[in-house]
């Protein structure tokens, strides 16, 4: 959900804005990226008599307080001291992340600098000659990336939303990867009888190999990430240049190998080809170690054979029984190649 409303600044908004800056706010251009039920978020962009602008972040939900708004300020720090633009994080006056009534909510509100530089997207909204291909960024994005991985940033035990073997939000239930898994065998229980063997040993498969990934993984290096590397955040100028990145509201510690296959997707064949390429643009700047060479196979066998893309595949292939062969046989394959991601992991 993303509702635009543009116009004077009520009271709400003014009271808000007095929290963190001087001066009067004389329009107030209203972002809603509210989701679910339990996930109340709005962008405030203010701009005031002096036309300074800024962007007041007001939000209610079970990932977003006082303590993870510090670590989103200290690693988007990071980032800039990378050299990479990060609008500036900003507490109230009083060094504080306050808590305030709005819209009927206990919201937090933290404030950020307005950003010099558009998004991919807004820059391809405003160009028609612009398409959102990140592709084109992807040597910037992961040399970026694999900068911060070699800080081995550890100022926080608070995990990315892409965390594996432990929730993001204290309403999870698991975390995602698990997630997609069950829904994968949820929608695996209603093929024809015939096909049940081949599931059940698919599962069996892959149950197995998340346990051994387990046991192991807490030995893979960390560093604090941003997240979220999809086009609304990816920062170009006028020029169609690479300069940083915004929105760290899913940052949060992560396991760099995880990271980077979890932003890799697409079909099989063109998944390995953005994996190799991004270990190969990563290997650059971030060494990899013997433990992450060791443990990249299991680890993408743990979060890709029936990650969310899988299971919209199974939903598509309906009831024709030779397409439902064909997607169980790639599936059962995938799970059990040898892919060489050591590789790809130059020293």
């Amino acid at each position: 959900m993303s509702n635009n409303t543009t116009g004077p600044v009520d009271k709400e908004i003014q009271e808000i804005y007095a929290l963190f800056f001087d001066g009067n706010p004389i329009t107030a251009d209203i972002i809603d990226t509210s989701r679910e039920e339990g996930d109340f978020r709005q962008a405030v962009l203010i701009r005031d008599i002096e036309d300074k602008q800024y962007v007041l972040k007001i939000t209610a939900n079970d990932f977003t307080f006082s303590d993870k708004i510090l670590v989103w300020q200290k690693a988007a720090k990071e980032y800039r001291d990378l050299g990479y633009y990060c609008p500036q994080i900003f507490s109230d006056k009083k060094g504080a992340f306050p808590t305030v009534r709005y819209q009927g909510h206990d919201c937090v509100v933290y404030a950020e600098k307005y950003s010099v530089y558009k998004s991919l997207e807004d820059r391809a909204a405003c160009d028609e000659d612009q398409e959102v291909d990140s592709s084109r960024y992807f040597d910037d994005i992961w040399s970026m990336t694999a900068k911060i991985a070699a800080k081995n940033l550890d100022f926080t035990e608070y995990p990315s939303a892409y965390c594996l073997f432990e929730t993001f939000c204290s309403s999870d239930e698991t975390d995602e990867v698990l997630e997609n898994a069950l829904e994968w065998k949820k929608c695996a229980s209603f093929l024809p009888e015939e096909f049940s063997a081949q599931v059940q040993r698919i599962w069996d498969i892959w149950c197995k190999n998340r346990e051994v990934l387990k046991v192991e993984y807490d030995k893979l290096p960390t560093s604090v990430f941003q997240a979220d590397l999809n086009p609304t955040n990816l920062l170009i100028d006028e020029n169609g240049y690479f300069k940083g990145i915004y929105d760290f509201n899913l940052c949060g510690k992560d396991v760099f190998l995880n990271y980077l296959m979890r932003e890799n997707f697409g079909d099989f064949e063109k998944e390995f080809e953005k994996i190799f390429k991004a270990l190969e643009v990563s290997s650059k700047y971030y060494t990899f170690s013997e433990i992450e060479k060791e443990l990249a196979l299991p680890l993408y066998r743990c979060l890709k054979p029936l990650w969310f893309i899988r299971v919209q595949e199974l939903k598509n292939v309906g009831d024709d029984r030779e397409a439902i062969k064909k997607y169980l046989d790639k599936v059962e394959y995938y799970l059990t190649k040898d892919i060489d991601f050591k590789g790809h992991m130059r020293i």
